[in-house]
């Protein structure tokens, strides 16, 4: 398999124009906004600049009814909203935590849920954005993993779960006005560490992406987003080349053996596998650095000889080393490591010349930590099955 080959799974996207009724214009590339607006008889000398104009209205400043794109025609405007919706999904319910993070439940298209997590921290702010409803990689320690893939999330989505955000946190400007400058933003950043295997959902994670950064909408630079991969690597080139955004690697192990178990996925794709393409990424995505995403796990993947295979096995790759607290969940097959055991890692790390930052657990609370993404009706189901199995139904 060369290193552009795509990835396919055998799981359902919801198209973006359904059988009946208007199309979603959230989510299209501008190529495809100028080829519904052709087909919806704007003429193509005027398409490019129309796709300008209702762009900067939906990205730039959050508008989602064609009546207030006063730079449009009315006839225009009122032919559009016959043939066209701006939808995002829909908010379910949003929890708070006591340290501020946010967990928001939101709707799609089908009924099906997924979860998104707002992390607000001193002068920026963090979104946390699925790509799959349910995930297919079961990696043991993951709370989402135990929840089976149900389908791929499109590019409207995973925009749209961006600027729902936005919307809760009062965050679009006055149309008319520039966009929130970059260092005050309270949605500053982004990481595609949600529900679900980015890399297996490539095409509309880009698409979503490539519309988040465009300079006449969102706005947001490549280096303020951050996209986690288990590690699908004939997908890591194509990310480098097609999203240019920062590299995360959700390493966790330093043997075959064990990775082989806490990520399943490493059976297909080895460490060597994996490494070999990472090597590669920083040089063509010009990123100055890849995250390596390592859980702490008491017994298992937490000893001073794995922090000293770690070193040696990242050798030459500008990284750091995110070590991250397990986060226990209801049935968990592990337990988190103790400070001390995560100490003397972290020490290890640093000495060798890695930054070795500890990541301090979120909204525990409300289960947004990493790795307890869970939607809320497939953990209700599942209470439900569990009730129905100890009433003997």
């Amino acid at each position: 398999m060369t290193a552009t080959a795509p990835i396919t799974q055998d799981v359902h996207t919801i198209p973006r124009k359904l059988p009946e009724g208007p199309v979603n214009l959230v989510g299209m590339t501008r190529a495809a906004m100028r080829d519904a607006l052709i087909g919806a008889g704007v003429t193509e000398k005027q398409a490019k600049m129309r796709v300008g104009q209702i762009w900067q209205w939906i990205y730039q400043w959050g508008v989602r009814d064609f009546a207030s794109m006063t730079n449009l025609s009315k006839t225009l405007r009122a032919d559009l909203a016959e043939r066209f919706v701006i939808e995002i999904p829909e908010v379910v319910s949003k929890q708070v935590s006591e340290d501020g993070t946010r967990k928001y439940l939101v709707r799609i298209a089908g009924g099906h849920e997924v979860e998104v997590v707002y992390i607000p921290e001193e002068g920026r702010g963090t979104l946390c954005v699925s790509s799959q409803v349910g995930c297919t990689l079961t990696c043991s320690f993951c709370h989402t993993g135990t929840q089976k893939l149900v389908r791929n999330l499109t590019a409207g989505e995973i925009a749209g779960q961006v600027m729902m955000a936005r919307d809760d946190l009062g965050e679009w400007p006055e149309p008319g006005t520039r966009n929130v400058e970059e260092e005050k933003r309270l949605l500053s950043n982004i990481v595609l560490m949600g529900m679900g295997e980015p890399l297996y959902n490539f095409e509309n994670v880009r698409d979503a992406m490539n519309i988040v950064m465009d300079p006449e909408g969102i706005c947001l630079s490549r280096r303020r987003i951050t996209l986690s991969t288990s590690g699908v690597v004939p997908e890591i080139a194509r990310t480098a080349q097609e999203i240019g955004c920062l590299l995360a690697v959700s390493f966790h192990a330093t043997t075959d053996p064990v990775r082989d178990t806490l990520v399943p996925i490493n059976k297909r794709w080895n460490i060597e596998t994996l490494l070999d393409a990472l090597r590669a990424y920083p040089k063509v995505s010009n990123s100055e650095r890849i995250t390596f995403e390592y859980v702490m796990l008491d017994g298992i993947n937490d000893s001073d000889e794995d922090a000293r295979r770690l070193v040696k096995l990242i050798e030459g790759i500008p990284a750091k080393i995110n070590l991250i607290p397990f986060n226990e969940w209801p049935g968990a097959p592990y337990k988190r490591s103790s400070n001390n055991r995560i100490r003397a890692f972290a020490d290890i790390v640093h000495n060798a010349g890695y930054s070795s930052p500890v990541r301090r657990p979120r909204g525990e609370d409300i289960m947004a930590a990493c790795g307890q993404l869970k939607s809320a009706t497939e953990r209700a189901r599942k209470s439900r099955k569990q009730i129905e199995a100890d009433a003997g139904m």
